[in-house]
């Protein structure tokens, strides 16, 4: 089976990690088709032509049906029977707006993907990102300008000094641009250990400066002119940039990060987590009916009623197997503050330490006095709750929300939860880790979301651990009564 080319760049990467440990590494990488999708702005620029001129040649057309290179809109007009004697108006109007900043700024769309991709290398240690790029000198202010701006939610950030860019004008020896920006790095210490461009003769370019084949070259399998230029021998090819290719396991993950796998209510989902390698389990703590001991469940039974054959897992149950496995324990408090001393009994009698213990609630399930009985108690312990109510003021009136933000300090919160689909989710956390606040990003289902919400750098991130990839095989929570089935299929002997 073909590698994918992303795990091809994860191996190649860990071996110049090895191999050149007191050098500076560097991703060496092409911007237009390769991290732009130039599709959005041939669009775009399409598309303002009707509507300036009145015209209605490109109303349908759809990012779909865009095959052609940018420099190659006139097949596109042909393809789409624009006349015969409106294309050269219509080409000539395309040249002169598809660079203009209107266009770098509001037109550009990055690959999906590809964004995370960078910002994985970016806080790597002793690894940059470099861009070399045909476009000419003097659009550098411009350029970075947009990419920094598409880069923002993902937390990627392009410097001057890590682009080089074509002396020339327009097209002018782009594949001699791409060898000289590779020569450029290197003569500035740096071992370019893997480039990224989805022209082949720029690869085949690279490859003939790179005499030693330490490079690996990677074809962006996207949209390209050079189409009779074949890529070097060795060169890997994909179109998709997958984290979950990528980075293959939680240990490569930034270790800072906590990590607290979602919903441990039942045998099963304990028995997957205990087989991790995840510290943090996070309980769903309900009073019980008849006056028995807290038990785990995501949903009261008012809003999911149980099943015939529910068996309930007992906090004390799950806490004592939490403990004899060394393993650390967040606590979700479906209840009000009598719920809470219930849960503080047991935990004490469990000789739980604070740095093992985590208390999640909603502020109007506990209020003040709830957060402040666990701050009492707990001092050590991760006292948190969710602000999701809040993320429309931290984003449109800062001051009030950090005043906010501020008073639940005070009663002895340390730490604050967001969910992972919150619009804007980066200027919310960087707002957060401009005022010193600890965040925390839940409902995160998927691995590929789990990775990008990861490279984010919150203080932890909560999930279901539905993993297959990593062999995770998380249930989830149990809401709505619902739980991750995985079939396990046997090989077939031949």
């Amino acid at each position: 089976m073909a590698t994918d080319w992303m795990h091809a760049l994860s191996v190649h990467y860990e071996a110049a990690c090895r191999d050149y440990p007191d050098r500076p590494l560097m991703l060496l990488c092409d911007i237009d088709g390769t991290i732009i999708d130039m599709r959005f702005m041939i669009l775009a620029v399409l598309q303002a032509y009707d509507q300036v001129h009145g015209t209605r040649f490109f109303r349908r057309l759809t990012v779909d049906d865009i095959h052609v290179h940018e420099n190659q809109v006139g097949e596109l007009l042909a393809e789409l029977r624009v006349p015969l004697e409106r294309r050269p108006a219509i080409l000539a109007w395309y040249m002169e707006k598809r660079w203009t900043p209107l266009a770098l700024q509001e037109m550009h769309r990055p690959f999906q993907g590809v964004l995370d991709v960078l910002r994985w290398f970016q806080i790597q240690p002793n690894t940059s990102v470099g861009l070399v790029t045909g476009r000419p000198e003097r659009l550098r202010e411009e350029t970075l300008r947009s990419l920094n701006e598409l880069g923002r939610p993902h937390r990627v950030h392009f410097r001057s000094e890590l682009l080089y860019m074509n002396p020339g004008e327009w097209e002018e020896n782009v594949p001699a641009v791409k060898a000289a920006g590779l020569r450029h790095f290197q003569e500035q210490g740096y071992h370019v250990f893997a480039f990224i461009d989805n022209e082949p003769e720029n690869l085949q370019a690279v490859a003939q400066a790179d005499p030693d084949h330490e490079i690996l070259l990677l074809h962006a399998d996207t949209i390209f002119a050079s189409k009779r230029t074949r890529v070097p021998p060795g060169t890997m090819r994909g179109r998709e940039y997958r984290l979950a290719e990528l980075i293959r396991g939680e240990k490569a993950l930034p270790q800072h990060v906590q990590l607290v796998w979602h919903g441990v209510n039942d045998e099963a989902n304990l028995r997957q987590f205990l087989a991790s390698d995840v510290r943090w389990a996070e309980l769903d703590v309900r009073t019980a009916p008849l006056h028995r001991e807290p038990f785990l469940r995501h949903d009261s039974l008012a809003e999911t009623p149980p099943t015939p054959d529910e068996e309930w897992l007992t906090l004390r149950q799950a806490l004592t197997r939490l403990k004899e496995h060394k393993r650390a324990v967040k606590l979700d408090i479906k209840g009000n503050n009598a719920l809470l001393e219930e849960v503080l009994e047991i935990v004490a009698e469990m000789g739980f330490q604070d740095k093992d213990l985590w208390f999640n609630a909603n502020i109007e399930r506990i209020k003040e006095a709830g957060f402040r009985r666990i701050a009492a108690v707990h001092p050590g312990a991760i006292n948190q709750c969710p602000i999701d109510f809040l993320a429309p003021l931290i984003l449109t009136v800062p001051e009030k929300a950090h005043e906010i933000l501020a008073m639940f300090t005070e009663w002895g919160v340390n730490r604050f939860s967001i969910a992972w689909r919150e619009s804007d989710l980066w200027e919310i956390l960087d707002r957060m880790d401009a005022w010193g606040y600890e965040v925390n990003i839940y409902n995160v289902l998927d691995l590929e979301s789990f990775l990008q919400a990861v490279l984010l750098l919150p203080r932890s991130v909560t999930s279901d651990f539905n993993f297959p990839q990593w062999h995770y095989y998380g249930r989830g929570s149990g809401q709505r009564g619902r739980h991750y089935e995985y079939i396990m299929r046997r090989k077939q002997s031949r």
